[in-house]
Protein backbone atom coordinates (compact mmCIF):
# COMPACT_ATOMS: atom_id res chain seq x y z
CA UNK A 1 0.00 0.00 0.00
CA UNK A 2 2.21 2.23 -1.10
CA UNK A 3 -0.24 4.61 -2.64
CA UNK A 4 -3.75 4.82 -1.54
CA UNK A 5 -5.18 3.86 -4.98
CA UNK A 6 -4.41 2.35 -8.50
CA UNK A 7 -5.88 4.34 -10.56
CA UNK A 8 -9.44 4.79 -8.92
CA UNK A 9 -9.47 2.10 -6.96
CA UNK A 10 -8.40 1.92 -3.48
CA UNK A 11 -5.56 -0.30 -2.62
CA UNK A 12 -5.67 -2.22 0.37
CA UNK A 13 -7.51 -1.00 4.01
CA UNK A 14 -5.63 2.23 4.23
CA UNK A 15 -6.48 3.22 0.69
CA UNK A 16 -10.27 1.79 1.54
CA UNK A 17 -10.18 3.80 4.94
CA UNK A 18 -9.13 7.45 3.15
CA UNK A 19 -11.63 6.76 0.45
CA UNK A 20 -14.11 6.22 2.91
CA UNK A 21 -13.07 9.17 5.19
CA UNK A 22 -11.19 11.60 3.29
CA UNK A 23 -11.87 10.94 -0.46
CA UNK A 24 -10.42 14.17 -1.49
CA UNK A 25 -6.95 12.88 -0.94
CA UNK A 26 -7.17 9.33 -2.35
CA UNK A 27 -5.42 10.92 -5.37
CA UNK A 28 -3.04 13.37 -3.08
CA UNK A 29 -0.03 10.65 -3.53
CA UNK A 30 2.20 10.07 -6.74
CA UNK A 31 1.18 7.40 -8.80
CA UNK A 32 2.57 4.31 -8.10
CA UNK A 33 5.41 2.83 -10.52
CA UNK A 34 4.59 5.65 -13.32
CA UNK A 35 7.96 7.15 -12.62
CA UNK A 36 6.18 10.62 -13.59
CA UNK A 37 8.10 13.46 -12.38
CA UNK A 38 7.09 16.10 -9.87
CA UNK A 39 8.32 17.73 -7.06
CA UNK A 40 10.79 20.54 -7.32
CA UNK A 41 13.35 18.67 -9.48
CA UNK A 42 11.48 16.65 -11.59
CA UNK A 43 12.67 13.82 -9.88
CA UNK A 44 10.21 10.32 -10.92
CA UNK A 45 7.82 9.29 -8.75
CA UNK A 46 7.92 12.39 -6.66
CA UNK A 47 5.30 14.83 -5.33
CA UNK A 48 4.41 17.54 -2.68
CA UNK A 49 1.54 15.53 -1.21
CA UNK A 50 -0.85 17.72 -0.24
CA UNK A 51 -2.39 15.50 2.17
CA UNK A 52 -2.41 15.90 6.25
CA UNK A 53 -0.19 14.68 8.49
CA UNK A 54 -2.32 12.76 9.97
CA UNK A 55 -4.07 11.33 7.60
CA UNK A 56 -0.89 9.82 6.18
CA UNK A 57 -0.37 6.08 6.24
CA UNK A 58 2.64 6.20 8.44
CA UNK A 59 0.64 8.33 11.07
CA UNK A 60 -2.61 5.92 10.66
CA UNK A 61 -0.29 2.83 10.93
CA UNK A 62 0.68 3.83 14.51
CA UNK A 63 -2.91 4.83 15.30
CA UNK A 64 -4.39 1.38 14.28
CA UNK A 65 -1.93 -0.05 16.29
CA UNK A 66 -2.47 1.85 19.41
CA UNK A 67 -5.97 1.89 18.85
CA UNK A 68 -5.29 -2.50 18.98
CA UNK A 69 -3.53 -2.76 21.68
CA UNK A 70 -6.07 -0.40 23.47
CA UNK A 71 -8.30 -3.26 23.07
CA UNK A 72 -5.82 -5.76 25.14
CA UNK A 73 -6.57 -6.72 28.63
CA UNK A 74 -3.70 -6.05 30.82
CA UNK A 75 -2.75 -9.78 31.32
CA UNK A 76 -2.87 -10.28 27.62
CA UNK A 77 0.60 -12.31 25.59
CA UNK A 78 0.91 -10.15 22.45
CA UNK A 79 2.39 -10.49 19.23
CA UNK A 80 2.50 -7.09 16.89
CA UNK A 81 3.59 -6.90 13.51
CA UNK A 82 3.40 -3.17 12.58
CA UNK A 83 4.52 -2.55 8.61
CA UNK A 84 4.91 1.11 8.00
CA UNK A 85 4.86 1.13 4.19
CA UNK A 86 7.74 3.54 3.71
CA UNK A 87 10.18 4.50 3.28
CA UNK A 88 9.70 3.75 -0.16
CA UNK A 89 8.44 4.95 -3.98
CA UNK A 90 6.42 6.91 -4.54
CA UNK A 91 8.47 9.87 -2.70
CA UNK A 92 5.79 11.85 -1.30
CA UNK A 93 5.51 12.44 2.66
CA UNK A 94 3.26 14.89 3.41
CA UNK A 95 4.13 18.93 2.34
CA UNK A 96 3.90 19.66 5.62
CA UNK A 97 6.70 18.06 6.54
CA UNK A 98 9.24 18.98 3.98
CA UNK A 99 10.56 21.27 5.62
CA UNK A 100 12.43 19.37 7.78
CA UNK A 101 15.47 18.79 5.43
CA UNK A 102 16.08 20.90 2.39
CA UNK A 103 17.21 18.76 -0.17
CA UNK A 104 19.89 21.62 -1.68
CA UNK A 105 21.95 20.54 1.47
CA UNK A 106 22.34 16.81 0.76
CA UNK A 107 25.47 15.77 -0.69
CA UNK A 108 25.23 13.04 -3.26
CA UNK A 109 24.89 9.80 -1.38
CA UNK A 110 28.41 8.29 -0.63
CA UNK A 111 27.63 5.52 -3.38
CA UNK A 112 27.55 7.64 -5.96
CA UNK A 113 30.56 7.43 -8.34
CA UNK A 114 30.02 11.28 -8.88
CA UNK A 115 29.84 12.14 -12.30
CA UNK A 116 28.16 10.55 -15.30
CA UNK A 117 31.51 9.18 -16.43
CA UNK A 118 32.40 7.51 -13.10
CA UNK A 119 29.44 5.81 -13.27
CA UNK A 120 29.52 4.04 -16.37
CA UNK A 121 32.93 2.94 -15.62
CA UNK A 122 32.01 1.30 -12.25
CA UNK A 123 29.42 -0.65 -14.16
CA UNK A 124 31.05 -1.57 -17.18
CA UNK A 125 32.77 -4.06 -14.34
CA UNK A 126 29.46 -5.60 -13.35
CA UNK A 127 27.15 -8.26 -15.27
CA UNK A 128 25.91 -6.64 -18.47
CA UNK A 129 22.40 -5.75 -16.86
CA UNK A 130 23.60 -2.79 -14.79
CA UNK A 131 24.73 -0.55 -17.23
CA UNK A 132 22.12 -1.82 -19.66
CA UNK A 133 19.67 -0.34 -16.71
CA UNK A 134 21.42 2.93 -16.64
CA UNK A 135 20.93 3.51 -20.24
CA UNK A 136 17.98 1.80 -20.61
CA UNK A 137 17.77 -0.92 -22.67
CA UNK A 138 17.28 -3.24 -19.76
CA UNK A 139 13.55 -2.63 -18.22
CA UNK A 140 13.26 -3.71 -14.72
CA UNK A 141 10.15 -4.39 -14.70
CA UNK A 142 10.74 -6.33 -11.57
CA UNK A 143 12.17 -3.36 -9.46
CA UNK A 144 10.55 -0.29 -10.77
CA UNK A 145 8.80 1.76 -13.76
CA UNK A 146 9.76 -0.47 -16.85
CA UNK A 147 9.97 3.01 -18.78
CA UNK A 148 12.50 4.52 -16.26
CA UNK A 149 16.07 5.88 -17.40
CA UNK A 150 18.44 6.10 -14.45
CA UNK A 151 20.44 7.51 -17.22
CA UNK A 152 18.76 10.78 -17.02
CA UNK A 153 18.94 11.55 -13.66
CA UNK A 154 20.38 14.68 -12.43
CA UNK A 155 22.24 14.97 -9.17
CA UNK A 156 19.67 17.39 -7.70
CA UNK A 157 16.75 14.72 -8.28
CA UNK A 158 18.90 12.17 -6.31
CA UNK A 159 18.75 14.57 -3.74
CA UNK A 160 15.32 15.75 -3.41
CA UNK A 161 14.27 11.33 -3.38
CA UNK A 162 17.06 11.10 -0.44
CA UNK A 163 15.63 14.38 1.47
CA UNK A 164 12.38 12.89 1.17
CA UNK A 165 13.50 9.94 1.99
CA UNK A 166 15.25 11.18 5.04
CA UNK A 167 11.62 12.83 6.36
CA UNK A 168 9.83 10.04 6.06
CA UNK A 169 12.27 7.90 8.28
CA UNK A 170 11.68 10.49 10.72
CA UNK A 171 8.08 10.04 10.59
CA UNK A 172 8.50 6.23 11.06
CA UNK A 173 10.79 7.60 14.26
CA UNK A 174 8.09 9.12 15.59
CA UNK A 175 5.14 7.13 14.78
CA UNK A 176 7.14 4.21 16.76
CA UNK A 177 8.35 6.12 19.47
CA UNK A 178 4.26 7.00 19.89
CA UNK A 179 3.43 3.16 20.02
CA UNK A 180 5.85 2.46 22.91
CA UNK A 181 4.76 5.37 24.48
CA UNK A 182 1.45 3.77 24.76
CA UNK A 183 2.95 0.09 25.58
CA UNK A 184 4.78 2.13 28.17
CA UNK A 185 1.85 3.43 29.55
CA UNK A 186 0.39 -0.41 29.54
CA UNK A 187 3.40 -1.27 32.30
CA UNK A 188 4.70 -4.00 29.32
CA UNK A 189 7.25 -2.32 28.50
CA UNK A 190 9.62 -4.35 30.78
CA UNK A 191 8.34 -7.26 29.35
CA UNK A 192 8.08 -6.76 25.62
CA UNK A 193 10.58 -7.44 22.64
CA UNK A 194 10.97 -4.95 20.07
CA UNK A 195 12.61 -5.63 16.85
CA UNK A 196 12.99 -2.91 13.86
CA UNK A 197 13.98 -4.32 10.70
CA UNK A 198 12.73 -3.88 6.77
CA UNK A 199 12.17 -5.95 3.90
CA UNK A 200 14.76 -4.53 1.42
CA UNK A 201 16.82 -1.77 0.95
CA UNK A 202 16.80 0.85 -1.69
CA UNK A 203 19.66 2.21 -4.44
CA UNK A 204 18.71 5.91 -3.35
CA UNK A 205 21.45 7.13 -6.00
CA UNK A 206 24.36 4.34 -5.40
CA UNK A 207 25.53 3.53 -8.71
CA UNK A 208 23.79 6.52 -10.15
CA UNK A 209 20.16 3.81 -9.78
CA UNK A 210 16.79 3.96 -8.56
CA UNK A 211 14.40 1.94 -7.08
CA UNK A 212 15.97 -2.00 -6.52
CA UNK A 213 15.49 -5.06 -8.60
CA UNK A 214 18.44 -7.82 -9.49
CA UNK A 215 21.11 -6.27 -8.12
CA UNK A 216 22.66 -8.07 -4.83
CA UNK A 217 24.48 -4.94 -3.30
CA UNK A 218 24.94 -3.73 -0.09
CA UNK A 219 22.25 -0.71 -0.49
CA UNK A 220 19.24 -3.71 -1.68
CA UNK A 221 20.81 -6.39 0.77
CA UNK A 222 22.14 -4.64 3.91
CA UNK A 223 19.17 -3.83 6.23
CA UNK A 224 18.65 -2.56 9.48
CA UNK A 225 17.74 -4.64 12.23
CA UNK A 226 17.61 -3.32 15.91
CA UNK A 227 16.76 -5.67 18.43
CA UNK A 228 15.83 -4.27 21.78
CA UNK A 229 15.39 -7.17 24.17
CA UNK A 230 12.65 -6.85 26.40
CA UNK A 231 14.77 -5.04 29.98
CA UNK A 232 13.01 -8.31 32.50
CA UNK A 233 15.25 -10.62 30.07
CA UNK A 234 18.24 -9.49 31.38
CA UNK A 235 20.13 -9.32 28.12
CA UNK A 236 23.41 -6.78 28.02
CA UNK A 237 23.23 -4.06 25.03
CA UNK A 238 25.90 -5.87 22.11
CA UNK A 239 26.26 -5.15 18.22
CA UNK A 240 26.10 -8.00 16.21
CA UNK A 241 29.35 -8.06 13.52
CA UNK A 242 28.59 -11.38 12.19
CA UNK A 243 26.24 -11.65 9.25
CA UNK A 244 22.78 -12.64 10.19
CA UNK A 245 19.47 -12.24 7.96
CA UNK A 246 15.88 -11.83 8.33
CA UNK A 247 15.80 -15.84 7.98
CA UNK A 248 16.98 -15.58 11.95
CA UNK A 249 13.88 -13.50 12.71
CA UNK A 250 11.37 -16.45 12.64
CA UNK A 251 13.65 -18.93 15.42
CA UNK A 252 14.47 -15.78 17.11
CA UNK A 253 10.19 -15.25 17.69
CA UNK A 254 9.94 -18.51 18.57
CA UNK A 255 13.13 -18.26 21.10
CA UNK A 256 11.19 -15.24 23.36
CA UNK A 257 8.22 -17.37 22.74
CA UNK A 258 9.83 -20.37 24.51
CA UNK A 259 8.68 -22.68 21.45
CA UNK A 260 10.59 -25.07 19.48
CA UNK A 261 11.05 -23.77 15.79
CA UNK A 262 9.62 -26.21 13.08
CA UNK A 263 12.50 -28.22 11.53
CA UNK A 264 11.64 -26.71 8.32
CA UNK A 265 12.52 -23.43 9.42
CA UNK A 266 16.18 -21.90 8.39
CA UNK A 267 18.27 -19.34 10.51
CA UNK A 268 19.02 -19.37 14.00
CA UNK A 269 17.69 -17.39 17.17
CA UNK A 270 19.30 -14.15 17.92
CA UNK A 271 21.88 -13.48 19.76
CA UNK A 272 24.69 -16.33 19.35
CA UNK A 273 24.90 -17.56 23.06
CA UNK A 274 27.98 -18.54 25.18
CA UNK A 275 29.61 -21.26 23.37
CA UNK A 276 28.14 -21.65 20.49
CA UNK A 277 30.44 -21.32 16.88
CA UNK A 278 29.67 -17.53 15.32
CA UNK A 279 28.27 -16.78 12.01
CA UNK A 280 30.23 -17.45 9.23
CA UNK A 281 28.20 -16.29 6.12
CA UNK A 282 24.91 -14.86 5.29
CA UNK A 283 23.10 -16.05 1.65
CA UNK A 284 20.55 -14.24 -0.27
CA UNK A 285 18.63 -15.65 -3.45
CA UNK A 286 17.02 -13.94 -6.44
CA UNK A 287 14.46 -15.60 -8.46
CA UNK A 288 12.68 -13.75 -11.10
CA UNK A 289 9.20 -14.03 -10.29
CA UNK A 290 8.28 -12.08 -14.17
CA UNK A 291 8.89 -15.60 -16.13
CA UNK A 292 10.24 -13.18 -18.94
CA UNK A 293 13.39 -12.52 -17.13
CA UNK A 294 13.90 -15.54 -15.31
CA UNK A 295 17.09 -14.44 -13.65
CA UNK A 296 19.15 -16.47 -10.97
CA UNK A 297 21.17 -15.22 -8.64
CA UNK A 298 22.91 -16.61 -5.42
CA UNK A 299 24.97 -14.66 -3.25
CA UNK A 300 27.15 -15.10 -0.01
CA UNK A 301 28.43 -12.75 2.31
CA UNK A 302 31.37 -14.54 4.04
CA UNK A 303 35.09 -13.48 5.94
CA UNK A 304 34.17 -9.74 4.72
CA UNK A 305 33.97 -10.44 0.89
CA UNK A 306 30.25 -10.36 -1.32
CA UNK A 307 29.91 -12.91 -3.97
CA UNK A 308 27.44 -13.34 -6.67
CA UNK A 309 26.97 -16.22 -8.97
CA UNK A 310 24.13 -15.67 -11.58
CA UNK A 311 22.82 -19.47 -13.20
CA UNK A 312 21.68 -19.13 -16.69
CA UNK A 313 18.61 -17.37 -17.11
CA UNK A 314 15.10 -19.61 -17.74
CA UNK A 315 13.89 -16.37 -19.36
CA UNK A 316 9.99 -17.66 -20.82
CA UNK A 317 10.00 -20.64 -18.50
CA UNK A 318 6.58 -20.44 -17.10
CA UNK A 319 6.92 -20.34 -13.37
CA UNK A 320 3.05 -19.72 -12.24
CA UNK A 321 2.35 -15.95 -12.85
CA UNK A 322 1.29 -16.32 -16.43
CA UNK A 323 -1.68 -18.18 -15.20
CA UNK A 324 -2.63 -14.94 -13.52
CA UNK A 325 -2.02 -12.82 -16.16
CA UNK A 326 -1.79 -14.50 -19.67
CA UNK A 327 1.09 -15.35 -21.90
CA UNK A 328 1.76 -11.94 -22.29
CA UNK A 329 4.32 -12.28 -18.97
CA UNK A 330 6.02 -14.66 -20.85
CA UNK A 331 6.62 -12.50 -23.79
CA UNK A 332 8.02 -9.43 -22.11
CA UNK A 333 11.94 -10.63 -22.17
CA UNK A 334 14.67 -9.07 -20.64
CA UNK A 335 16.94 -7.93 -22.68
CA UNK A 336 20.04 -9.71 -21.09
CA UNK A 337 20.05 -13.02 -20.66
CA UNK A 338 22.51 -15.07 -19.14
CA UNK A 339 23.99 -18.37 -20.67
CA UNK A 340 26.27 -20.56 -18.86
CA UNK A 341 30.20 -19.64 -19.03
CA UNK A 342 31.75 -21.92 -16.73
CA UNK A 343 31.05 -25.12 -14.17
CA UNK A 344 31.33 -24.69 -10.74
CA UNK A 345 31.70 -26.67 -7.38
CA UNK A 346 30.00 -29.66 -7.66
CA UNK A 347 29.43 -28.95 -11.49
CA UNK A 348 26.82 -25.91 -10.96
CA UNK A 349 26.19 -24.30 -14.06
CA UNK A 350 27.63 -20.70 -13.72
CA UNK A 351 26.88 -18.03 -15.79
CA UNK A 352 28.51 -15.12 -15.01
CA UNK A 353 29.48 -13.32 -11.20
CA UNK A 354 30.14 -10.22 -9.34
CA UNK A 355 33.14 -10.73 -6.29
CA UNK A 356 33.54 -7.79 -3.77
CA UNK A 357 36.26 -7.38 -1.10
CA UNK A 358 34.30 -5.19 1.41
CA UNK A 359 36.44 -4.13 3.35
CA UNK A 360 38.43 -2.30 0.60
CA UNK A 361 35.68 -1.40 -1.55
CA UNK A 362 32.61 -1.06 0.87
CA UNK A 363 30.57 0.79 -2.40
CA UNK A 364 31.08 -2.75 -4.42
CA UNK A 365 33.01 -0.40 -7.42
CA UNK A 366 35.36 -2.64 -8.00
CA UNK A 367 34.01 -6.59 -9.73
CA UNK A 368 37.22 -8.92 -8.74
CA UNK A 369 35.07 -11.56 -9.87
CA UNK A 370 37.59 -12.13 -13.36
CA UNK A 371 40.49 -11.01 -11.85
CA UNK A 372 43.48 -13.89 -11.96
CA UNK A 373 44.59 -12.79 -8.07
CA UNK A 374 41.15 -13.52 -6.96
CA UNK A 375 40.55 -16.99 -8.88
CA UNK A 376 41.48 -19.21 -5.82
CA UNK A 377 38.84 -17.13 -3.55
CA UNK A 378 36.21 -17.03 -6.00
CA UNK A 379 36.04 -20.48 -6.19
CA UNK A 380 36.26 -21.24 -3.03
CA UNK A 381 33.69 -18.88 -2.20
CA UNK A 382 31.35 -20.32 -4.86
CA UNK A 383 31.80 -23.97 -3.14
CA UNK A 384 31.35 -22.52 -0.08
CA UNK A 385 27.71 -20.64 -1.11
CA UNK A 386 26.47 -23.97 -2.99
CA UNK A 387 27.36 -25.83 -0.10
CA UNK A 388 25.34 -23.62 2.54
CA UNK A 389 22.12 -23.86 0.37
CA UNK A 390 19.72 -25.68 2.03
CA UNK A 391 19.15 -29.38 0.82
CA UNK A 392 15.06 -28.92 1.01
CA UNK A 393 13.37 -26.05 -0.13
CA UNK A 394 9.88 -25.47 0.13
CA UNK A 395 8.29 -23.54 -3.46
CA UNK A 396 5.73 -22.65 -3.05
CA UNK A 397 3.33 -21.92 -6.83
CA UNK A 398 3.03 -17.95 -7.95
CA UNK A 399 -0.37 -16.92 -6.74
CA UNK A 400 -0.31 -13.54 -6.57
CA UNK A 401 2.84 -10.61 -7.92
CA UNK A 402 5.05 -9.42 -5.12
Amino acid sequence: MHAAAWGDRPLSHYGRWLAEHHPEHLHSYADLLQGQPGGDTGAPETKHNPIPRGWYHTDWVAEETVDWLAGLDDGDDWFCWMSFPDPHHPWDPPASETGRIDWRDLDLPPGHPGSDEAVRKVLETKPPHWLAYWEGTFANREGGPAGFVPGRLTHDQIREINAKTHVMNELIDEACGRVLDTVAARGWLDDTDVIFTTDHGELQGDFGLLYKGPFHTDALMRLPLVWRPAPSAGAAPAVVTDPVGQVDLAPTFCAIAGIEPPEWMHGRPLPVADGEPGRERMLCEWDSQFPGYGMHLRSVVCDGWLCTVYEPSTAGRPNGLERMFGDAVLQQRSSVVYEQTATGPGGVSIATGELYDLGEDPHQWHNRWDDPACRSLRDDLVGDLYASLPTEVRHLDVVAPA
